[in-house]
């Protein structure tokens, strides 16, 4: 007999938020490969859409919607398209989210309420219109918020990134507490450093260089790193997981002041 597939998401329909570059994108892609219907959710309609068209060009479905995390009635909308195209969304990643650096002494009012507004509101809408969908429809389903190893230790400059990640692993865990006798599992990821298209320049010059001494593995992360943690927290293989958040970080947290 044949060894059960446990990561196959064949069936299911996944939304996935800032999905249009970095891994936002890369997670598209991998719940793709394994079967998902995606929901390819961003703010710039060209680049959400070259991700949702890769995915088609590999015989997978996917869609593209244009649509902003802080807005309410644009997270619904996002939703309302993808229950045309697929039907009700039961896997959720909640990715989108800024970094504004910047000294606490310094941060403006303006760039420490956008950073909340994308990095905490915008998980907890998405994550509150996914599970009121999947309540009314009687269906269970999964969400991952993508939170940070910054989460739990910081550094100086990024004291609103590090706020917003720390409270988006507290909300993992009060959602999951509620959700979960109703079939809602929530848990989260907490990244390292990856590289992406965003700071590939910088991760790749002698300051990133210098700053893999800091990680245990010796290297930053590669996009693809993260697959086994989202396929794992997404599909039938964590199904006795929930108020988790899985740390993908070389073993950097390990070092980190205050974690």
């Amino acid at each position: 007999m044949a060894p059960k597939n446990i990561l196959d998401m064949s069936g299911r329909v996944a939304l996935v938020t800032g999905a249009g570059t970095g891994l936002g994108a890369r997670f598209c892609m991998a719940l793709a490969e394994h079967g998902a219907s995606v929901v390819a959710v961003a703010r710039r309609a060209e680049k959400v859409e070259g991700v949702a068209e890769a995915i088609r060009r590999d015989d997978g479905q996917a869609i593209a919607v244009s649509g902003d995390v802080t807005d309410t009635a644009s997270i619904a909308a996002a939703f309302d398209a993808a229950e045309k195209a697929f039907g009700t969304v039961d896997a959720v990643v909640a990715n989108a989210g800024i970094a504004v650096p910047g000294r606490a002494a310094e941060i403006s009012d303006e760039d420490w309420r956008k950073t909340m507004a994308t990095n905490l509101d915008g998980v907890f809408f998405t994550a509150r219109e996914a599970a009121q969908r999947l309540l009314k429809a009687g269906k269970h389903g999964a969400i991952v918020n993508i939170a940070s190893i910054l989460g739990y230790g910081v550094g100086k400059g990024n004291a609103s990134y590090a706020v917003s990640k720390a409270a988006v692993i507290q909300m993992t865990q009060a959602l999951a507490l509620e959700w979960a006798f109703k079939g809602i599992r929530v848990n989260a990821i907490a990244p390292g450093y990856v590289v992406t298209d965003i700071n590939r320049d910088y991760l790749t010059s002698g300051k990133g260089a210098e700053m893999t001494k800091e990680i245990p593995v010796g290297r930053f992360g590669r996009e693809q790193d993260l697959d086994g943690a989202l396929l794992l927290l997404l599909s039938e293989a964590g199904a006795f997981m929930t108020g988790t958040t899985v740390t993908v970080d070389g073993g950097q947290r390990i070092g980190l002041r205050g974690s």
